[in-house]
């Protein structure tokens, strides 16, 4: 009896979680002229029409957006995965000199920082403003993610560790041929957390950049949803129909901007809940 009240309770909750993503996707397919007139839940596509498709993928600032943003993901998470697998590693040997010093300076930054104002002007500073750089290399690391490898690293016996030294092994050749290998699902998992930042990022970049060709997907999303800016978009329709094609658009374009993070995440699902358990249960 307990197990079908649970079964029931986690059903609704599944149906509660996913009729968001279900509407999105079924309005983007629907015919603008009945989304307008429809009130209430929608289980189906309103009359089938991939009219918000075509206009989205006709727009050239989708592909712009796409471009930037599959530069910030791909250079930043490997920069990201580079950087926090150095620092972790070295945080997680036993011999280094005041470890526990760095360890409590690197935790203060994740409860105190210099503000939006200092961040903004050392940016400006090094000339990174207006690039794509000024959303990767001050975010090249993250405290709470080097915190969870550095502890999954500090679970390898060290006894790995002293046989590949009498083997002549030096500290790059323990980490990238012992270390990363046995620490595959928290390398998977912290890669997972680093890209769908990079990806959903817009804060940032609609600070640092002002050149609309170096606008990530996700400014163009915000300009649309927020800013109701669909009307380059749908200029080629009659005026009368502009207001009713635009409530599509922005429907099939968050559909385009989260398509493939919801296509990468099923593969790195599984790695998922060991990665964060090994980073959580050791000290």
């Amino acid at each position: 009896m307990l197990l079908g009240v649970i079964y029931c309770l986690l059903f609704i909750l599944m149906i509660i979680t996913l009729y968001p993503l279900l509407h999105v996707i079924f309005a983007s397919f629907s015919n603008p002229n009945e989304i307008i007139a429809h009130r209430g839940a929608m289980w189906k596509p309103l009359g089938f029409s991939l009219e918000a498709y075509k206009l989205v993928f006709a727009n050239p600032s989708i592909y712009i957006g796409y471009r930037n943003t599959l530069f910030i993901v791909v250079i930043g998470v490997s920069l990201n995965l580079f950087v926090t697998a150095l620092g972790a590693y070295v945080l997680s040997r036993k011999n280094v000199m005041w470890n526990a010093w760095f360890m409590m300076m690197i935790t203060f930054t994740m409860f105190f920082s210099g503000g939006l104002v200092p961040l903004y002007l050392v940016v400006k500073g090094v000339g990174l403003t207006n690039t794509l750089w000024s959303t990767i290399l001050p975010f090249a690391i993250s405290t709470f993610n080097l915190i969870i490898m550095r502890t999954s690293f500090k679970s390898i016996p060290d006894s790995l560790e002293e046989s590949a030294k009498i083997d002549g092994a030096n500290h790059f050749i323990i980490l990238f041929r012992i270390i990363i290998p046995l620490s595959l699902p928290v390398i998977a998992v912290m890669g997972l957390y680093y890209a769908v930042e990079k990806w959903n990022g817009w804060f940032y970049a609609s600070i640092f950049i002002q050149d609309h060709n170096l606008y990530p997907l996700q400014i163009f999303l915000r300009e649309i949803l927020i800013l109701s800016s669909t009307d380059n978009m749908s200029s080629g329709s009659a005026v009368g129909e502009q207001f009713q094609v635009g409530a599509t658009i922005k429907y099939a374009t968050i559909m385009v901007a989260t398509f493939p993070i919801l296509c990468i995440y099923p593969f790195i699902q599984r790695f998922f809940v060991k990665g964060v358990m090994i980073g959580a249960l050791k000290g």
